[in-house]
This record gives structure tokens, sequence and C-alpha cells, in this order.
């Protein structure tokens, strides 16, 4: 098995560092990961720039773009061999409810699956060496099961892990996204009185965390497993928009 892996916090970060050493235990890796952080990206592609890719060493490159950037490189001829797996993380924290909205992470899976290649994102709610070793170990386990059971087509499954030791996981629960309340206030500076500078506030606690919710799993210290996939259209109200549509 041939498994690219990426992700959004940059090739430095812990989270793939952990990721990558325990993924070599079950597959050829390879790592193409942004040069930089990138978190908050979304799925955005660097369209109208040059992206540079440097081979630091056997199977790892790094990519001045984004976290889709890399796996859409690493998915169109950029490699020499095609992988069978993307993977995406471990993330430095949740991507929970509407954060898969915004998440680089999520985002190099979802460019994984547009690119018809099975995705897994996977964050930690810790950002320790015993959370992410956490984080691989769960990895792995639904690597071997995906091996046994494919994912139906156009399915990305977002993971998050609870941060607690692997003995203390209470199962893994698949679930549904929840939502949170609105981010907290931004945060205001002044430069000079023709200028204002801004912060984007933190996101909000969990809204919609309910039972069957990525919130309520993680709450309960069960591994978070949500079936994602990328067609948006709201499809219960399609036959009543075209009705009103259509009236005069």
């Amino acid at each position: 098995m041939i498994i690219l892996l990426s992700n959004d916090d940059g090739y430095k970060a812990n989270g793939i560092k952990v990721l990558s050493k325990s993924l070599d235990q079950i597959a050829r890796v390879i790592l193409c990961a942004p040069m930089k952080n990138h978190s908050g990206s979304s799925s955005s592609l660097s369209l109208r720039k040059d992206i540079s890719v440097k081979q630091i060493e056997k199977d790892v490159f790094v990519v001045n773009g984004t976290p889709a950037d890399t796996v859409h490189l690493g998915l169109s001829g950029f490699l020499d061999v095609t992988p069978d797996l993307v993977v995406s993380g471990i993330n430095h924290g949740a991507n929970l409810g509407e954060d898969i909205l915004y998440s680089g992470t999520v985002a190099a899976a979802i460019e994984g699956r547009v690119l018809e290649m099975p995705s897994i994102a996977v964050s930690s709610l810790g950002d320790t060496e015993r959370d992410f070793k956490v984080a691989a170990r769960v990895t792995i386990e639904l690597i071997q099961r995906l091996k046994k059971y494919s994912l139906p087509k156009g399915t990305i499954l977002n993971v998050n892990v609870p941060a607690i030791n692997y003995d203390e996981i209470n199962g893994f629960c698949i679930t549904r996204l929840g939502n949170r309340h609105r981010s907290y206030p931004i945060k205001k500076f002044s430069k000079d009185k023709s200028e204002r500078v801004f912060q984007i506030g933190l996101p909000g606690k969990g809204r919609d965390a309910g039972p069957g919710t990525d919130f309520y799993a993680i709450q309960h210290n069960s591994v978070s497993i949500s079936p994602l996939h990328i067609d948006m259209t709201h499809h219960a109200i399609f036959n009543n928009t075209e009705r009103w549509l259509s009236r005069k």
C-alpha cells in the first residue's frame, strides 16, 4: 500500500511527524505537505502562481502552497507512482461541526476524493506526543479495516480523537456533524486614524452537541468518525424551490 500523507500545520508539525513514522509500519508513506502552517485555508488552490516543490529526503516533499495544492500535485502526475489512500493530519486541534468548512486538513482529504482517491482526515483534541501517538494508532486501525471494507464512492472520513490514553477510549462512534455557537467577538486594534486591524475570534462552543454528534462523541471519550461527501445540494427543498421559482 502507498499512502499520500499531508496536513495543514506544515511539514515540521509534530502531528504529521508522528503519523508518518507510525504509518511507515504498514505502508510506503509519501509525505507531501505545505512548507508553512495553512490552518483555516479550506480548499483553496494556488491557481495564479507557480508552486515550488522541494524534496528534502526520500519520499518527503515540501510544497510552497496550500494543503489542497499538495494533494492535487501528488495525484496529478507529480509522483512516479499512484497512491492507494490519502491521509491528512494529524491536525493540532479539533475539526468538529462546521470547522470542516475552514479546515485545511479536511480540505486535503476532500481534494483526494475529488480526484477519486479514498481519503481520511485525522485530528487530535490534544497536542502532546502521547495524543498524537493515540491518534496515529486509531488511524492505523481504520486503515486496516478499510483494506476489507472500502469506502463508498465520494466519501471522506473525518476523524477526531479525544486527548486521552488509548485504553481510555470509549470505542469508535459514527457521528453526524454538530455545530457551534457563533465565534467569539473579533479583536480590534488601531494602527492610526486611517487603518484598523482585526483578528478573527476563536470558534464558539458546541451548540448542536447532543447524542449522535461529533461533539457528543468527543465529550464521552469516543473517537468520532463522520462520513462526509461533497454534494452540498439541499435535496430536501429541491422540488419545493423549483415550484416557487416556476410561478409568476
